[in-house]
């Protein structure tokens, strides 16, 4: 089948390992020192390992590859981590599988990607936190989602922008004040929409007169996409503008 995978080339390599480590599924192996892509049915498309690549030698690209195996993943996945914690069981004696701690800290879930790490947040209520005060929207644009934006809407002209994916507007309480408020705001999910923002962010930086641009993203590695394709707009467009990154944990604080 014809389908959207990673490329990785081989002279751009530098040989850190990083994709390999940041690759959740086991698609990616060091041979002789270079990053390779050893199970093609292994690799979901998403291209967690684009942003942990330090040479930018990992691109996507549309080509007959086998269809992804979800199922295969899991299992090695499996296999691979109870090995590694001294479980592998004699055949005859089975045992019980552990249940997932749904809602508590640390609960990792099968498929291993830290974007699905289940944990309760706990936060202390403080009396002038209530309010019974209506939170003002500063939105100033519609539509928002990075995929529906037209390319040349009047708004771009002269604007901030605010790329930002989706999950930092749930877990970063006044991105409203802090972010969206005097921007012009896109947003996206790397690890759920379908292909790569560069291609429209491209345009739309070198379409418009776009003043500078701000990457809001969570800490979780995929959401690592959402920058990559940003910076490799701002480089594709040849203008050069003021960036910057700021990353959003999980429980809601902010790092720059």
């Amino acid at each position: 089948m014809k389908r959207k995978i990673i490329h990785i080339d081989r002279e751009l390599c530098n040989g850190c390992g990083a994709c390999a480590a940041a690759c959740h599924e086991g698609a990616i192996e060091m041979v002789d020192g270079k990053a390779v892509l050893t199970r093609e049915d292994y690799c979901d498309g998403l291209g967690d390992c684009l942003p942990a690549c330090p040479t930018g030698a990992i691109t996507f690209e549309e080509r007959e590859a086998p269809a992804y195996d979800e199922a295969a993943v899991l299992a090695a996945k499996a296999k691979k981590e109870a090995a590694a914690q001294g479980q592998v069981k004699p055949l005859g004696k089975p045992t019980a599988p552990a249940m997932p701690a749904h809602g508590m800290g640390g609960g990792k879930l099968p498929c291993g990607c830290p974007g699905t790490n289940s944990k309760r947040i706990v936060r202390e209520e403080s009396a002038c936190a209530v309010s019974s005060a209506p939170v003002t929207s500063r939105l100033s644009q519609w539509p928002v989602q990075i995929k529906l934006v037209p390319v040349n809407a009047p708004y771009f002209d002269g604007a901030n922008l605010l790329i930002a994916a989706d999950c930092t507007a749930y877990a970063y309480g006044n991105i409203h004040e802090e972010f969206i408020r005097g921007r012009v705001t896109l947003i996206g999910c790397p690890k759920l929409d379908e292909g790569d923002y560069a291609e429209k962010l491209t345009a739309i930086i070198s379409k418009n007169n776009i003043r500078s641009v701000t990457i809001l993203r969570m800490e979780v590695p995929c959401c690592g996409g959402i920058e990559n394709a940003t910076k490799r707009a701002i480089q594709a467009s040849g203008k050069f503008l003021p960036w910057r990154v700021v990353t959003v944990t999980t429980d809601g604080r902010l790092i720059e």
